[in-house]
């Protein structure tokens, strides 16, 4: 959440708290779009380079340690990971990208994983954008974002990391996320700066993922996407 937005109330963010506060667990890796289950609860999906944080976020949200694996070897997550929330929501834990090692014909065929789940999964609903806020957005960092615009996902940009920068460098981070998100058609307006180390932005994050997780079964229940 930035500065210049206000916070959500009181009651928004219990709904964020009691959504994920149910019990989570792993269901299973996909390696191609053919092996992913036709689940009911709608889904929230985490994008984002090797080792920005995505498994922390999780992990975070969840209030568990070791749901999604943290590793420190850049590339480890080659598959989409699925997890149960409490049979009300689905996260879906994507492929990182931009790690030189992995070979070209592996980075060819989680794009294609992605770029076919983006396309062919009807219950997605948000895309939370992680973006490390030491660095800010890098160009495979914008490639996703046009893909997301391509593929009319809609996402959110999170940044990750926040607690490692001082408060002007926090400022211009959030700054300079909210210009990027404004080149993006499918972006959504809000923002959250995040540290899954010590739990900032955590609680309202988790109240706009309920809200979407809630607008998007009325959306549903009435016959649109």
């Amino acid at each position: 959440m930035t500065d210049e937005q206000a916070p959500p109330d009181k009651a928004a963010l219990r709904r964020g708290h009691l959504l994920f506060a149910q019990e989570c667990k792993f269901l299973r890796p996909i390696k191609q779009f053919s092996d992913l289950p036709p689940t009911k609860p709608l889904e929230v999906a985490f994008a984002g380079r090797s080792n920005v944080g995505k498994s922390s976020l999780i992990n975070a949200l969840t209030n568990r340690n070791t749901l999604a694996r943290v590793s420190n070897t850049p590339g480890r997550t080659r598959d989409i990971n699925l997890f149960d929330l409490g049979g009300r929501l689905t996260l879906a834990d994507l492929p990182g990208y931009g790690f030189a090692r992995v070979s070209k014909s592996i980075s060819a065929e989680w794009r294609k994983l992605i770029v076919t789940y983006l396309t062919g999964r009807p219950q997605l609903r948000r895309v939370c954008m992680l973006i490390d806020a030491r660095h800010g957005a890098k160009e495979n960092d914008r490639d996703m974002m046009k893909l997301l615009d391509a593929t009319a996902a809609s996402f959110i940009i999170v940044l990750t990391k926040i607690d490692k920068l001082n408060e002007t460098e926090r400022a211009k981070a959030v700054n300079d996320a909210r210009l990027v998100a404004s080149e993006h058609t499918a972006a959504h307006p809000e923002l959250f700066a995040t540290s899954a180390e010590k739990g900032w932005g955590i609680p309202e994050l988790r109240a706009h993922l309920a809200i979407v997780s809630e607008t998007g079964y009325k959306a549903a229940a009435s016959g649109r996407r």
